[in-house]
């Protein structure tokens, strides 16, 4: 069965494809990731297109607004309304001087891939409000390899498609958040925009996802304070270093019973 999003948007299409196994080749239905553009106004300009699943977009836009130093709590955000088609999210922002556009709109519509990328000409005050992280004395080895077992189990998106990527935020015993997306950066956006909406407490929480640890991923989960990130991929020579500097606990290659201590 399809899932839908909340605003009843297909996630999967099922599609006719040749399939060659075998020596033979046979016509088969196939399902496809749904790769969703969704445009981001800021107090009714335009400000990025971003590349993603159609699911759990408010999450995304919450999320991505806080990477991007635009908003540093939920409370920054006065409105915010997502179109029924789920193409288009009107943020009202509480400060409405906050951003100088070049004359008086982006000079572009340039879109911000589901991967990496800078996709606007404007400027902005960044909102320098990062919580230090406080580093965990000692990581359960064996825990970690026991939720990494769960949170593979939960990836139903990449089961049915093998076109997404998956992330989950967890207190160190559970997952409490779970999203997938063609993006490893729109599905981590997606928990971080959870827990900002929720309020929850980041300090003693963890992140797993099944993408590359890049130095990009790291800053995001370090700004959020953050102590523990955690990947069945490998990370950058870049997230390393930055893990050490901020005493993020950095784990990857976690798969089977196995895993690789960076930080």
């Amino acid at each position: 069965m399809r899932r839908k999003s909340v605003i009843e948007i297909d996630e999967i299409k099922r599609i006719s494809i040749q399939k060659y196994k075998q020596g033979e080749k046979h016509e088969v239905e196939d399902d496809v990731i749904v790769e969703h553009h969704l445009k981001i106004y800021l107090n009714n300009q335009y400000f990025v297109t971003l590349l993603c699943t159609p699911s759990h977009l408010r999450e995304l836009v919450y999320g991505y607004l806080r990477s991007e130093g635009i908003i540093s709590t939920a409370e920054d955000v006065e409105a915010c309304r997502i179109k029924s088609n789920g193409e288009k999210a009107f943020v009202e922002l509480r400060n409405k001087d906050i951003f100088k556009f070049v004359g008086d709109h982006v000079v572009s519509e340039k879109k911000l891939t589901s991967a990496c990328g800078k996709a606007r000409s404007v400027v902005f005050p960044i909102v320098e409000n990062n919580p230090p992280i406080k580093p965990v004395e000692e990581l359960d080895y064996e825990k970690i390899i026991e939720l990494f077992r769960t949170f593979n189990r939960d990836s139903v998106l990449f089961s049915q498609t093998g076109g997404v990527h998956s992330c989950a935020l967890s207190d160190g015993n559970k997952i409490l958040y779970f999203r997938e997306d063609i993006g490893r950066h729109n599905a981590l956006e997606k928990i971080l925009g959870k827990a900002l909406l929720e309020g929850l407490d980041l300090s003693d929480k963890w992140v797993l996802t099944t993408g590359r640890l890049s130095s990009e991923i790291a800053d995001k989960v370090i700004k959020r304070g953050i102590p523990v990130l955690l990947s069945r991929s490998a990370p950058t020579d870049e997230a390393v270093t930055m893990a050490q500097k901020h005493g993020l606990g950095l784990i990857g290659f976690v798969r089977g019973h196995r895993l690789n201590i960076y930080s």
